[in-house]
């Protein structure tokens, strides 16, 4: 989801992002060809193991035009993780990879790559037609021509990552949908074009929450925050729901995905998330929820206490039936201050732990360095670019579930992605998890050392000198890898 302001994702109200020209709201935009360059407006809001040995492209070598649509075959290797507290996600897009000819191909041909490194889940972009190009404004949600390619490369690269152990997560963008058609001058009625099993979605009026100030729905109020960009879908609506859970149910039988990610989640109730992913995935499916929550702030300081904010996300889940884990902004926007201002301090607590989600919840909390808005070309939030592998460091060794960014790993040059694939082997070999335990030896402006799961030791920060703190070969501990001001150590798990 684009942002409007930096401020979004939790900085300051003063930081402003470079202009862009904006389209007017999605709906009134629909008669323009998919394949318009038509960007997402940036709206004003309240603060807040593998098993195939085929090669990655056999599988699309020979697409052949067909009378039917290709379906998702019941794939036999497929394997989950045996439990997502053990997934390594990645990010398979960025911003601008919707401009790039056929991504699902370019996907596929770094799934060797994705399976050398361990990687258990990938979050692919938004699958159906939309007003932009990246897929945050979905039109006909059964239309999966888009941008990114075709409904059959789609289902062939669904394919080819469960044969090499990886679940694909879809980008689910369910708090709004563009509309087809015109009611006196207001773009609020929807057609449903392509042919498919289910509820049909050609909706009216009564579709769209009643209190969008735009396009005058005839729903219930909205459960959550408008979106202003496109018309509310109401989610209290049982019949509305029901053909969304038909399209789910759909999206994992025939197009094979495993696993939801769940665009804009502070839209909707998150009470109708349990429903979603009860009729489609399961409960036991890694799903992951944009919850976006402001951090605390003064002026351009960031305050070192963020429990509101996480205790927010921690409602959240709850709210949803704990069918969701959720990204870790607080842990995103303190660990980029102290990595940015040598400010290791702000990453203990004053209970001594972990001072964002993962310190609360880490089994639910999916941190990531870098993601299409905070990062890639958009710039709104990003982390400081020469201690991009420090970021890894931390998220690769800690608790929680670590997603990789796709600029880091395939575009940022062979070192970064060197360490991350070695940071992430070595999480593997320690046995680290989710739930891993977290003993935070020091945490002070200089100096952050941490004991994770017995078996790694991770020191950040511009101090050399450990003193008592550095880990003792007597102690059963080998330094394992370092890059620019951080370092870990190994040690095997004692039994």
């Amino acid at each position: 989801m684009q942002l409007n302001a930096i401020h979004r994702r939790g900085a300051p109200q003063t930081t402003r992002v470079g202009p862009r020209s904006l389209p007017r709201p999605c709906a009134r935009l629909v008669a323009r060809p998919v394949a318009a360059d038509v960007q997402p407006p940036r709206r004003k809001l309240p603060l807040p193991p593998a098993s195939s040995s085929a090669p990655a492209g056999s599988l699309v070598a020979a697409e052949e035009e067909d009378d039917e649509p290709l379906v998702a075959e019941p794939n036999a290797f497929f394997q989950p993780a045996r439990s997502y507290a053990e997934a390594l996600m990645v990010q398979g897009f960025s911003w601008d990879s919707c401009f790039k000819r056929e991504w699902y191909r370019v996907v596929e041909t770094k799934i060797p790559e994705m399976r050398a490194a361990g990687v258990t889940h990938i979050w692919l972009p938004p699958p159906s037609q939309s007003v932009s190009p990246q897929g945050y404004l979905p039109g006909q949600l059964y239309n999966l021509t888009s941008k990114y390619g075709s409904r059959e490369a789609l289902v062939r690269l669904n394919q080819a990552l469960k044969m090499s152990g990886i679940a694909p997560v879809a980008d689910i963008v369910i708090n709004h949908r563009c509309a087809d058609e015109q009611e006196n001058g207001v773009y609020n009625r929807y057609r449903d074009d392509i042919d498919h099993t289910g509820r049909r979605m050609d909706w009216g009026k009564w579709a769209i929450t009643s209190n969008d100030p735009l396009f005058k729905g005839q729903g219930n109020p909205d459960t959550g925050d408008d979106y202003g960009a496109a018309p509310d879908l109401d989610h209290a609506n049982p019949e509305l729901r029901a053909a969304l859970r038909d399209w789910l149910g759909w999206l994992q039988r025939d197009i094979g995905f495993a696993g939801w990610r769940l665009d804009f989640a502070r839209g909707y109730g998150a009470r109708f998330v349990t429903e979603y992913v009860d009729a489609s995935v399961g409960a036991d499916a890694l799903n992951v929820a944009e919850y976006w929550v402001d951090l605390a702030w003064s002026g351009a300081h960031l305050e070192y206490c963020q429990d509101e904010a996480r205790q927010k996300i921690c409602n959240w889940i709850k709210e949803s039936g704990e069918r969701s884990c959720a990204f870790d902004f607080p842990t995103k926007g303190i660990l980029q201050e102290a990595v940015k201002n040598t400010q290791f301090d702000r990453l203990r607590d004053g209970k001594g732990k972990a001072p964002g989600l993962v310190g609360w919840w880490p089994g639910k909390a999916v941190t990531f360095v870098e993601n299409h808005d905070t990062g890639s070309t958009q710039q709104h939030w990003p982390f400081p670019s020469g201690q991009v592998g420090m970021g890894y460091a931390y998220i690769l060794t800690h608790p929680g579930i670590p997603c990789i960014f796709w600029d880091h790993m395939f575009d940022w040059g062979e070192d970064l992605r060197k360490s991350i694939t070695a940071l992430a082997a070595l999480r593997r070999k320690a046995g680290i998890r989710a739930d891993s335990s977290l003993e935070i030896l020091a945490a002070e402006k200089d100096l952050y050392v941490a004991r994770v799961g017995g078996t790694l030791t991770v020191k950040m920060g511009p101090r050399f000198e450990m003193g008592s703190l550095l880990p003792k070969e007597a102690d059963g501990w080998r330094f394992a890898l370092s890059g620019k001001d951080w370092a870990v150590w190994e040690r095997p798990a004692r039994r």
